[in-house]
């Protein structure tokens, strides 16, 4: 038997992978952050799944359920949102897998910050603007930050930042980021990208909190701050242009 772990994607139940969906539909057991994870996903799963929410359980608990699968030859289905790499949790449950020899596989799914630029009508890098995304977050209860992994840090580089689970900290982000951004620094915050409750709010380092207050914002959210988030008038891609020769373009007189 075999646990794959599927990135469940940011939300909305078509933003799996094939892949992603064709194991969930084959795995007679499926466990699912089921705080986090969108239950329309569940439909992949077959008729008489066993299917558990991982939300109220501890990873000793989550262990259970792998060993009892295994003990039964059954291959189980383990979705987490977003994106398996970053802020998924399963690299504990991995080194459990593998202290008991159990197989498992992974697949990546769509992450939140792609959806979230999607619902921006925004791409990240603008050509001699902002060249770098910094995915980040702030210390919180479940995991402290490295010492050396501030937004102080990152915002001296002046790249673009996608700042994850950190609403509750949004005062904390404002503070630190302001004397390196400027008050003006444009700010987007993306509630629960691509759920059918969607929400944006869009302002600067000055205001943001001010709006926040007036349409708050309890969890689930995601914090953009840099100047190309409004960008305009700026240079275009040599990619696409006239005089531009590239391997792939193949075009006379170059």
């Amino acid at each position: 038997m075999t646990i794959h772990f599927i990135g469940a994607g940011p939300g909305a139940a078509d933003l799996i992978t094939m892949r992603g969906a064709r194991l969930i539909g084959e795995c007679p057991v499926c466990l699912y952050a089921g705080s986090i994870v969108s239950p329309e996903l569940l439909t992949y799963c077959p008729d008489d799944a066993r299917i558990v929410d991982t939300a109220p359980m501890s990873l000793d608990e989550i262990e259970a359920e792998f060993l009892d699968a295994a003990a039964n030859g059954k291959d189980v289905a383990r979705l987490h949102s977003g994106d398996l790499s970053v802020w998924s949790a399963v690299a504990e449950q991995i080194r459990r897998l593998e202290r008991h020899g159990i197989d498992y596989t992974m697949t990546p799914g769509v992450p939140s910050f792609s959806a979230a630029a999607a619902a921006l009508g925004r791409e990240l890098t603008i050509p001699a603007v902002a060249q770098s995304l910094v995915l980040t977050r702030v210390s919180g209860r479940a995991s402290p930050m490295p010492n050396s992994e501030t937004l102080t840090v990152f915002g001296r580089s002046g790249s673009t930042l996608a700042i994850h689970l950190a609403i509750h900290a949004l005062p904390q982000v404002v503070a630190e980021l302001t004397p390196l951004y400027g008050p003006d620094c444009p700010v987007a915050i993306v509630v629960k990208a691509s759920w059918p409750d969607e929400r944006i709010l869009r302002g600067t380092l000055s205001t943001i909190e001010t709006l926040v207050a007036a349409d708050p914002i309890e969890r689930t959210a995601l914090i953009f701050v840099g100047p190309g988030l409004t960008a305009d008038g700026f240079r275009e891609s040599a990619l696409y242009d006239a005089d531009y020769q590239r391997r792939f373009r193949g075009r006379d007189g170059f």
